[in-house]
């Protein structure tokens, strides 16, 4: 055990031997040490660039453009026999369509995994004749709100995004053009 022993005694009189246990001041300050260079590492880590942009107008003596609604593509899955397809501008409907679910399982029985060709091609021919956002040099995505209900399980829900993902259009990133989703999906669950 580690300890100090202090001699004492002055004169005549007898030594008093007294130890100071050590032990329990070495532990406080390796626990002392450890937290300090644990909080100093996270404290880096958690710093955030931030910066003072707030919403609104950059100018606010200029006035501001009207925003104009764009068309959001609606996918509608809670049907097992068919997804319903509805072109919404803002509130008001501007086209449906049904088209028959066929689930294709590509995957093992203790791997499922979902197909839909069928979903596929028609939310890629709807998006070449009515998708906002066609041009190469234009970086905004045109929006795909998918439909489901709480029970419908993960793995069709995969098979439907893959079947949106389908949809490809090009994009020019730093002089190159590549082609990439032409929609961001977004969910809506009842």
């Amino acid at each position: 055990m580690a300890g100090v022993n202090v001699e004492g005694g002055k004169g005549g009189r007898r030594t008093l031997d007294s130890e100071i246990n050590m032990i329990p001041m070495i532990d406080l300050l390796m626990v002392t040490i450890s937290f300090l260079l644990i909080t100093a590492v996270w404290s880096h880590m958690a710093r955030i660039n931030a910066d003072a942009q707030v919403p609104g107008p950059p100018n606010p003596t200029t006035p501001v453009e009207p925003q104009v609604e764009e068309k959001t593509l609606h996918v509608e899955m809670r049907d097992p026999s068919k997804f319903t397809l509805i072109w919404k501008l803002g509130a008001a409907t501007v086209n449906n369509f049904d088209i028959p679910r066929h689930d294709e399982n590509m995957g093992t029985d203790a791997k499922k995994s979902f197909r839909y060709p069928d979903l596929a091609s028609r939310v890629a021919t709807e998006w070449q004749s009515n998708g906002s956002h066609r041009d190469a040099t234009d970086k905004k995505f045109d929006n795909v709100i998918l439909h489901t209900d709480n029970d419908t399980p993960y793995v069709y829900i995969i098979g439907v995004i893959d079947a949106l993902d389908q949809a490809h259009r090009p994009l020019t990133v730093n002089g190159k053009t590549e082609q990439v989703p032409a929609f961001n999906v977004t969910f809506a669950v009842n």
